[in-house]
């Protein structure tokens, strides 16, 4: 056996390991049902929208979450020290000042040391908040009319404790849809949904585990966050990952490593209820993931490296060998039989969840660009710190952007 063949069984394994994932997560990540309320029944619902200079997307998400037809909800929106006309879109839309107004917009305050900016808009939002759960969702999201019943009826059903509803990412440029709909390869493939719906529906195997590694099974989608208030005061709020950059899978971990105590983390397929438009072009693409990649391994930088290295060995190596077959001998087909698989997989889920069939084609672009922004993502966290909307954050110390009359407001000093 050469070593050739060796690294050819070792895709495939990790090929079939990445299909077995998804079929075992398929019937457990599910679609909310629509659901209709009578008032009486309703809990009440705060919807909470962070916002800093999102003047030019703003205007349809609070149009979406103004027109849905749950009958007891209150919009709470954080002008989060904007530059832009963000503020003056939200009033021009009917929200108010007044605290009593049940669609309100209030001003952030100053961003303390040892916070990153979202995180505290957050926390100020749900100081804010009047609702038995509480929904944090993005300015750049828009919503059927249908999507916060449909969700806080799942959320009771299930008795989650988060509930993260994943949305329809909408992509246009080349760059967004060769790299967004990766997202969605992670979610099913790599995240191991059906473990943690086994554990949560036996606590007593919970039991048996370490909290640190039950927490390890957490991931959320920040678009879309639906906590009941009592669990998100009970693990600490935005205030227990402050200085967290990747705030949604944070605050996931923290309730997978309470699956013990009875606490419930639900994802969903929100792709019908949410869409989202993450990043309008490369640079901003480039930015975002660059914020995240790093951030999201931030207990371990070995992880960070092994989850790389076998994204580079299962889902880009075998194009490599496609195209180069005189490398493999008489193992040609191997690699052949290996992009033909990778792009079933990718078929599959850009049906499931309604993505760019040009992503699919895409693949071994998106991908070998997403290991490169996870480099940069390294050498930025690593040295003078990644950028995000005016701030810089470094993860050698706690990323908070300090006050600096030459650096400028939201901006970490030299």
């Amino acid at each position: 056996m050469t070593w050739i063949l060796i690294c050819h069984l070792a895709v495939s394994a990790f090929l079939l390991v990445v299909a077995l994932n998804i079929t075992l997560n398929w019937g457990v990540f599910v679609a909310p049902r629509s659901r209709r309320f009578e008032k009486r029944d309703a809990p009440l619902v705060s919807i909470l929208v962070p916002a800093r200079n999102e003047a030019r997307r703003i205007a349809p998400c609070l149009r979406s979450l103004l027109a849905q037809d749950y009958p007891n909800f209150e919009i709470i929106v954080l002008d989060d020290r904007s530059e832009d006309e963000t503020a003056r879109t939200v009033l021009d839309l009917g929200f108010m000042r007044e605290k009593s107004s049940a669609h309100r917009l209030i001003e952030g305050q100053t961003l303390p040391p040892g916070w990153i900016g979202k995180n505290w808009a957050c926390h100020q939002l749900a100081a804010e908040a009047r609702g038995r759960y509480l929904l944090f969702t993005d300015a750049d999201t828009v919503h059927e009319a249908s999507a916060l019943g449909a969700c806080v009826g799942h959320a009771m059903d299930t008795g989650a404790s988060l509930l993260s509803a994943w949305p329809r990412q909408l992509t246009e440029t080349w760059s967004e849809k060769a790299v967004i709909p990766l997202v969605y390869l992670l979610l099913l493939g790599a995240l191991p949904h059906r473990l943690l719906h086994r554990l949560q529906r036996r606590p007593e195997y919970a039991r048996r585990m370490s909290a640190k590694w039950l927490a390890t099974l957490g991931a959320a989608n920040g678009q879309y966050v639906l906590f009941e208030r009592g669990a998100y005061e009970h693990i600490g709020g935005h205030a227990a990952v402050r200085d967290h950059l990747v705030e949604d899978v944070a605050l996931a971990r923290l309730v997978a490593g309470r699956v013990a105590e009875g606490m419930r983390l639900i994802n969903c397929d929100g792709s019908r209820l949410v869409r989202c438009r993450m990043y309008t072009s490369l640079p901003e693409l480039w930015e975002g993931f660059t914020k995240n990649l790093r951030a999201a391994f931030s207990e371990s930088a070995g992880t960070f490296w092994l989850f790389g290295a076998l994204q580079a060995a299962g889902l880009v190596l075998p194009f490599v060998w496609a195209i180069l077959p005189w490398v493999n001998g008489r193992w040609w087909w191997l690699p052949v039989v290996q992009v033909a698989w990778l792009y079933a997989l990718r078929a599959v889920l850009a049906a499931r969840f309604r993505t760019s069939w040009a992503g699919v084609w895409l693949h071994p672009v998106g991908q070998a660009l997403s290991l490169v922004i996870g480099l940069n993502s390294w050498r930025l966290s690593s040295q003078r710190g990644v950028t995000w909307k005016g701030r810089t954050y470094r993860m050698s110390e706690p990323p908070a952007p300090t006050l600096d009359p030459v650096a400028g407001e939201g901006e970490t000093a030299p």
